[in-house]
C-alpha cells in the first residue's frame, strides 16, 4: 500500500502521501533532534543540552563555587521540570559525570558524597549526594546577564535558556565529550587547559598557522586517570590534521625493590575509562587460564590512589618483557579513538581538525566580546542619561523643588521646562555642556525626570553633586574605549587575548590539578613475546591416561616405572618434554589442538581431564599427543584409508576449540597422526595387506579429506608409517625383537592400490610399532 488511508478512528487531520516518504520524513526529524539535541556538542562551549542546562540551571540555584551545597534530587527536578522534560536519572546521571574526576578532566559540578569511583560503582541516589558549580563552570557562564548569547524560550514557554554558553575556557577539548547520534558518532579527548590557551594564542598571532605547528602546543590528549601515550607523533599530527584518528594509552607502572634479589611491579595510573575492578579481574583470570605464565598474582592495594602490585612468577622474569605481556593480553594498553564531530556553528554537524575546532572557539569569543561591549555601551548611555538629569537638576536646584513642590504634574513640568538657559550657581558650572545632548528645545527625557523625582532628599549634597561629575567622566573614558574596541579589530583580538592569558593563569599547570597528567613518549608495537621468554625451562615428564586424564611430572622420569591411575584407568600416552613446549593433539574428530605444556597440573595426585583445557567433544577420543617441533610435516590418515601430508606450522590452533585438519564424514573417524621420517610410506589394512609407495606420492595440504593411501574391498585402514626405503621396513614380533624386512619389491606399488599380504612375522595387530 503506497498511500495513508483516512481512517476516521485516527483523529485529528491525515495526509496521503507515499509512505516511504512519510516515513523517510520522519526518520530525518528524529536524526535531526538525536544530532542536534542530544548526542553532538557544540564546537563553541562544548556542550550537549542536558549539560547546559544543568549548569543554568544550577546558576539560578545560586549555586556558586564558593556558596551552600543543594541536594542533587532538587537540582535533578528543577532541570527536568523547568528545561529538560526527560527522565530525573538520566539528568542526574549527566551531572554525575561533570562531577567526576576520573571522567571529566576539569569537573564543573561540585559533589558531596558518593558520586562514583574509579571500580565502576554507580553514585548513590540523588537524595544522598548534594552539590554546586566549580569555578570553572563560573567561568563558563560568564556574560550570561550581559547578552553575550542568545536566549530561546523552554519547552514550555514559561522561561527562556541559553542557546549556548559564553564559554571562557576551550571545553570541548578541555573535557572531551562522546556520544552516538543517528548515523555518526563523536568521541574527543580531554586535553590541558594551558597547551589549549597558548595553541589559541598562537592562532590569534598567526590565523594561518598550520595544523603541525600546533602539535608543538598541544602535543596530545590530557587524561584525567593520567597514563602514558605511547602513539608516534606523526599518527598524532595526521589524526589532529583530519579529526580522525586514535591513541594507543598505557598504565603507568615502576619497579619496586623488595631487597634479596626480590622485586614487584606497582602499577599507579589506568587507561581512561577503564574500570579498575574489571581490569583486575581480566589479569586474574590470565593468571587463572596461564595466558601469562610469567604473572604469578595480583593485589589491589589502591586507596584515593591507584595501587595495583603484580608479583612475577620468578625474580629473574624481565619486567619489561612482562609489561608487554600484560599490554598485549589486557585493558593495561588501549586505544582511544578519535572522533572530532561536533556540531561547528550549533547546527551543522562536521568532522574538525584541531585548527577549526580551536577557530570556532575563538571565533565565539569574539562575538561573545562584540555582544558583552555592545550591551555595556547601551548600560553606559543609560546611566549617562540619568546621571546627565541629576546634574542638571543640581545646577539648577531651586527650580527644581520649586517644581516638584507646587507643580500638579511635576513630571510633566520637569519635562517642558527648558533647561538650556538655566544654568546654575557657579562660573565654572555655566559652561557645561551635556555629553549626550539635550533635544533642541533644551527639555529632559522622560528617563531623567523620572530619576530626578525617585532621587532621595539626602543626595542633595554639594559632595554627591561632585561624585555625580567624576562618575560621568569614568563613564565617558570607558565609553569610548568601548567604541575604539568595537572598530578595531586588533582591539577585539588583543582583549581576547588578555582574556586567555587570564584563563590560563587561573586554570593552568600552576594552579592545583592543572599540570600535565598524560606523558607522552615514544613506543613501538608490542610484539608477541615468544613462550620460552615467558617460561622457565625445565624437564617434565607428560602422562596422559586412556580415559584423558593428563599430567606433568618434574623431570625426566623412567617412562617403565610404574604409575598410579584412576580405578578403571591405565596409562596411554608417556615422554618427556620441557615446559616451553607446546603439545598437539589429535582427535578422532580429524581437529588439533593445541595446549602449552605449562598449563598441565602438576604430578601430585592423578591430574585433570583433558577436556577441561580444551574444547574436545565427549564423542571424540585422542588418536595422539605429539611435541610441537617447527617445519616438521606430519602425515595425517583417516580410518576410511585417506590422507594426506601437514605441516605443524598449519596445524597450530589458537584457541580451545582447535583447528580441523582430516575432514572425515559418516562412519569414518581420524585414526594416524604421525610425524614423516623418510623417503617412504607404509600402509596396512584390516585385511593384513600392505602397500608401500613413495612420500612424494602424498600431497601436502593444510586441510582436507585427503587421497586414497589404499584401496579395500572389506575393512579399512590398520595403520600407517614412513620410513627410508634403503634401511627397510621393520617391526617388533611378539616377542618384542625387532625385524627388518629391506627387500619391499613385492610390496611396492601406485598409490590407492590394493597391496599384498603382510611379510611372515608380521604383528597380529596390524600396527606398525
Amino acid at each position: 500500500m503506497s498511500d495513508l488511508i483516512d481512517d476516521p478512528n485516527m483523529g485529528g487531520d491525515t495526509s496521503a502521501e507515499p509512505l516511504s516518504r512519510a516515513i523517510g520524513d520522519r526518520y530525518l526529524t528524529y536524526a535531526l533532534s538525536t544530532i542536534m539535541h542530544r548526542a553532538l556538542p557544540d564546537a563553541r562551549d562544548g556542550l550537549k543540552p542536558v549539560h547546559r542546562r544543568i549548569l543554568y540551571a544550577m546558576r539560578e540555584l545560586r549555586l556558586s563555587a564558593g556558596g551552600r551545597f543543594r541536594k542533587s534530587s532538587k537540582i535533578s527536578g528543577d532541570v527536568m521540570g523547568n528545561f529538560h522534560p526527560h527522565g530525573d536519572q538520566a539528568i542526574y546521571d549527566a551531572m554525575a559525570r561533570l562531577a567526576q574526576d576520573f571522567n571529566v578532566r576539569y569537573p564543573l559540578v561540585d559533589g558531596q558524597g558518593n558520586f562514583g569511583n574509579i571500580d565502576g560503582d554507580n553514585p548513590a541516589a540523588s537524595r544522598y549526594t548534594e552539590a554546586r558549580l566549580t569555578a570553572i563552570a563560573e567561568a563558563m557562564m560568564e556574560g550570561l546577564a550581559e547578552n553575550a548569547v542568545d536566549f530561546r524560550d523552554n519547552y514550555d514557554g514559561t522561561l527562556t535558556e541559553p542557546v549556548v554558553l559564553p564559554a571562557a575556557i576551550p571545553n570541548l577539548l578541555a573535557n572531551g565529550a562522546s556520544g552516538i547520534a543517528v548515523g555518526m558518532a563523536t568521541n574527543i579527548p580531554p586535553h590541558n587547559i594551558e597547551e589549549l590557551c597558548n595553541a589559541a594564542l598562537h592562532l590569534i598571532k598567526t590565523p594561518d598557522a598550520r595544523d603541525e605547528t600546533l602539535l608543538n602546543y598541544v602535543p596530545g590528549p590530557d587524561f584525567p586517570t593520567g597514563g602514558t601515550m605511547v602513539e608516534p607523533r606523526v599518527n598524532v599530527a595526521e589524526a589532529y590534521r583530519t579529526g580522525r584518528g586514535s591513541f594507543r594509552l598505557r598504565a603507568k607502572w615502576e619497579k619496586e625493590d623488595l631487597g634479596r634479589g626480590q622485586w614487584q611491579i606497582v602499577v599507579t595510573e589506568i587507561p581512561y575509562q577503564v574500570q579498575k575492578s574489571r581490569l583486575i579481574e581480566k589479569i586474574a583470570e590470565l593468571i587463572q587460564t596461564k595466558r601469562v605464565p610469567i604473572l604469578a598474582d595480583i593485589r589491589d592495594e589502591s586507596a584515593d590512589d591507584i595501587r595495583m602490585i603484580l608479583e612475577p612468577r620468578s625474580k629473574a622474569v624481565d619486567p619489561d618483557v612482562l609489561m608487554n605481556m600484560l599490554f598485549r593480553n589486557s585493558d593495561l594498553e588501549v586505544r582511544f579513538s578519535l572522533n572530532m564531530n561536533v556540531l561547528i556553528d550549533g547546527v551543522t554537524p562536521k568532522v574538525c581538525s584541531l585548527k577549526e575546532v580551536l577557530r570556532a572557539f575563538l571565533d565565539h569569543r569574539r562575538e561573545v566580546l562584540l555582544r558583552r561591549s555592545r550591551h555595556r555601551m547601551e548600560k553606559i548611555d543609560h546611566r549617562l542619561e540619568v546621571l546627565e538629569g541629576f546634574i542638571i537638576a543640581f545646577l539648577n536646584l531651586d527650580r527644581v523643588i520649586d517644581i516638584i513642590r507646587y507643580d500638579d504634574d511635576p513630571k510633566a513640568a520637569l519635562m517642558a521646562e527648558d533647561w538650556s538657559v538655566k544654568r546654575g550657581r557657579a562660573a565654572s558650572e555655566a559652561d557645561y555642556v551635556s555629553p549626550i545632548g539635550l533635544d533642541a528645545a533644551g527639555e529632559l527625557s522622560e528617563v531623567q525626570a523620572e530619576a530626578i523625582l525617585n532621587m532621595r532628599l539626602r543626595s542633595l549634597r554639594r559632595l554627591e553633586e561632585l561624585e555625580l561629575i567624576r562618575e560621568r567622566d569614568a563613564l565617558m573614558e570607558e565609553r569610548a574605549g568601548l567604541e575604539d574596541l568595537l572598530e578595531s579589530e586588533d582591539l577585539q583580538w588583543v582583549r581576547i587575548s588578555d582574556q586567555i592569558r587570564e584563563v590560563r593563569k587561573t586554570f593552568g599547570a600552576k594552579s592545583e590539578g592543572g599540570a600535565r597528567r598524560t606523558l607522552i613518549e615514544e613506543a613501538g608495537e608490542v610484539e608477541e613475546v615468544p613462550l620460552e621468554a615467558m617460561i622457565e625451562r625445565e624437564p617434565i615428564t607428560v602422562v596422559c591416561s586412556r580415559m584423558g586424564w593428563v599430567r606433568a611430572m618434574k623431570g625426566h622420569i623412567d617412562l617403565t616405572q610404574k604409575l598410579k591411575f584412576k580405578d578403571g584407568d591405565e596409562g596411554r600416552f608417556a615422554f618427556h618434554a620441557e615446559t616451553t613446549d607446546r603439545l598437539l593433539v589429535f582427535g578422532t574428530n580429524g581437529r588439533f589442538y593445541t595446549v602449552s605444556a605449562s598449563n598441565l597440573p602438576g604430578g601430585r595426585g592423578m591430574g585433570e581431564p583433558l577436556r577441561l583445557m580444551i574444547d574436545f567433544p565427549n564423542e571424540a577420543d585422542i588418536v595422539d599427543i605429539l611435541i610441537h617441533k617447527p617445519g616438521r610435516k606430519l602425515v595425517v590418515a583417516s580410518s576410511a584409508g585417506d590422507g594426506f601430508l601437514v605441516s605443524e606450522d598449519d596445524v597450530l590452533a589458537q584457541t580451545r576449540s582447535g583447528k580441523q585438519v582430516l575432514n572425515v564424514r559418516g562412519d569414518a573417524t581420524a585414526l594416524v597422526c604421525k610425524p614423516v621420517q623418510g623417503d617412504t610410506v607404509a600402509v596396512v589394512g584390516e585385511n593384513r595387506k600392505v602397500l608401500v609407495f613413495p612420500v612424494e606420492d602424498l600431497p601436502e595440504m593444510a586441510r582436507g579429506k585427503g587421497v586414497r593411501l589404499q584401496k579395500y574391498k572389506d575393512g579399512g585402514l590398520s595403520d600407517v608409517t614412513t620410513f627410508n626405503l634403503a634401511e627397510g621396513l621393520s617391526w617388533f614380533d611378539p616377542a618384542g625383537r625387532r625385524r627388518v624386512q629391506s627387500e619391499l619389491a613385492e610390496w611396492t606399488g601406485r598409490r590407492a592400490g590394493s597391496g599384498r599380504m603382510a611379510p611372515r612375522g608380521f604383528p597380529r595387530d596390524n600396527k606398525f610399532n
